[in-house]
């Protein structure tokens, strides 16, 4: 017998130990894992310098936090300055992990709750991190960038990554056009892969209805966006990586049919260790007041 059929005998044998619920739940993150195993080969094969195979969570939604590393390790940190908008309540983002790491920047979002969860933790003004509360729309976008970058006393922003559900394109093209970072995250509509190029139709006080209305597909942000190169898409097809084209040398062109990940929304149930908090943050920005 095989090591690989001797580890599955044991898991075998374990799993018929425990109760059904939580058997039921631990097989399924043997089978995600094993999926996103898959993915990664297939993605290796078609397209080996692919960012997305650096994928990995500490504190993004799926495997966000490991593909901004490795775009990270191939331009260099800059100045280490982000702007995130779609922060969420900050347990499950994409720049937590950076600020744990030395990053400075400032957290967006619309969700009076979700803010109100994060000032229950940490304070909403400190030397590493600014959080505000704020509805962005294309109006009020770029100058809410442009402040945050004030406060920070910075003349070049190193990420900015986007997630409002909606009219990010819109936004998006806004900030771009006042802003130039070194590298952008957006969410994308993974539904619609390319070349179909979509977007709604801008509307101010648009909220996602919870159906497949929302954001832009890949193909439009790669038109919307000249002067930055597509380089990843991870594989939960949620989010989209750019780089400003100065930068881009230090990727492999791929087309964007490649790059292309379709929408796999259950793939936001992977589990690594135990839930997340703000507990780490707290602590830093504790030790550093």
């Amino acid at each position: 017998m095989s090591l690989s059929d001797r580890f599955k005998n044991k898991i075998r044998n374990w799993l018929s130990g425990v109760g059904p619920y939580f058997r039921s739940a631990v097989t399924e993150q043997i089978l995600l894992r094993q999926e996103i195993d898959a993915l990664r080969d297939r993605m290796r094969a078609a397209t080996p310098d692919n960012p997305a195979l650096a994928g990995h969570k500490i504190y993004s939604q799926t495997d966000e936090d490991g593909i901004i590393a490795e775009i990270v390790r191939r331009i260099g940190p800059g100045g280490r300055r982000f702007v995130e908008i779609g922060c969420g309540n900050g347990t499950e983002n994409n720049t937590h992990a950076l600020l744990l790491d030395g990053w400075r920047g400032t957290w967006i979002d619309g969700g009076r709750d979700k803010i109100d969860h994060i000032a229950s933790w940490i304070p909403l003004e400190s030397a590493r991190l600014h959080v505000l509360h704020s509805f962005v729309t294309r109006d009020n976008a770029a100058e809410l960038v442009t402040s945050a970058m004030a406060r920070q006393a910075v003349t070049e922003l190193d990420l900015l990554s986007l997630d409002i559900d909606g009219n990010d394109l819109h936004v998006l093209q806004r900030i771009v056009s006042v802003v130039r970072p070194r590298a952008i995250i957006v969410e994308y509509n993974g539904k619609f892969p390319p070349p179909i190029s979509l977007t709604i139709a801008y509307n101010p006080a648009h909220t996602w209805g919870v159906d497949d209305y929302h954001g832009a597909s890949l193909q439009a942000f790669v038109d919307g966006l000249p002067g930055y190169r597509l380089v990843a898409c991870n594989l939960s097809g949620a989010n989209a990586f750019f780089v400003r084209d100065d930068l881009a040398g230090a990727f492999t062109s791929y087309p964007v049919e490649q790059l292309y990940q379709p929408a796999r929304t259950h793939l936001i149930h992977i589990r690594f260790g135990p839930p997340p908090s703000l507990k780490f943050l707290r602590d830093l920005l504790r030790n550093e007041s």
